[in-house]
């Protein structure tokens, strides 16, 4: 972890911002602009990219991963050139929670994957490459969602310490620990072999 240089009222300030942004369910907006309905009523019932690809919409799918991907890389690039390298990860952890646990909806939230690869690429750009690519390699060989991510999120920290970069270690190992514990209903899927496939509509 960084150093913490940082006054503890702005990394207080840091993390409620960040937290805020993450909280903001882009999925269920898209869904809304494009006309898909309410999208906890679709599929999975997830708020994420891959239960809105479930109603068909590309489109809306690929602005849902985006948005909730930028959300976590902003409150990382903001932080730390407001203040630093302790905050921007205090704002990414902060961002991830958001996404995780919105008070917008009342703490029911997405599995934070697209908030996290944003959130890495922003943190330290080699290790969410890393991460992008074992998803994409993941998904390309199964086609399933879940797997991809926590196949990606469980690697996070290794590539960390591979690439060189130890003080995101224990960050990584947060957000991976976190991962697990939102699919943990997929997890149980993936064991019965009943996990959906990536574009399966519903």
């Amino acid at each position: 972890m960084p150093a913490i240089e940082t006054s503890l009222p702005l990394l207080g300030l840091t993390a409620l911002l960040a937290y805020l942004l993450g909280s903001v369910p882009f999925g269920l907006v898209m869904a809304r602009l494009f006309g898909l309905g309410d999208l906890r009523r679709v599929g999975s019932g997830n708020i994420g990219a891959t239960n809105v690809l479930r109603t068909g919409n590309k489109p809306a799918a690929f602005l849902t991963l985006v948005l909730d991907a930028g959300k976590g890389a902003i409150a990382v690039l903001v932080a730390r050139a407001a203040f630093g390298e302790d905050a921007a990860q205090l704002a990414g952890f902060a961002a991830f929670l958001g996404h995780c646990f919105p008070v917008f909806l009342g703490f029911k939230g997405g599995k934070g994957v697209a908030t996290f690869l944003g959130t890495l690429l922003a943190l330290a750009w080699p290790i969410g490459l890393a991460a992008c690519a074992t998803w994409a390699v993941t998904a390309a060989l199964f086609r399933i969602s879940s797997l991809a991510a926590l196949v990606a999120a469980a690697l996070s920290p290794v590539m960390a310490w591979l690439l060189g970069v130890p003080t995101a270690i224990v960050f990584c190992a947060a957000l991976a620990s976190l991962i697990f514990i939102r699919h943990h209903a997929n997890i149980a899927r993936l064991a019965r072999g009943e996990e959906p496939r990536i574009g399966k509509k519903t």
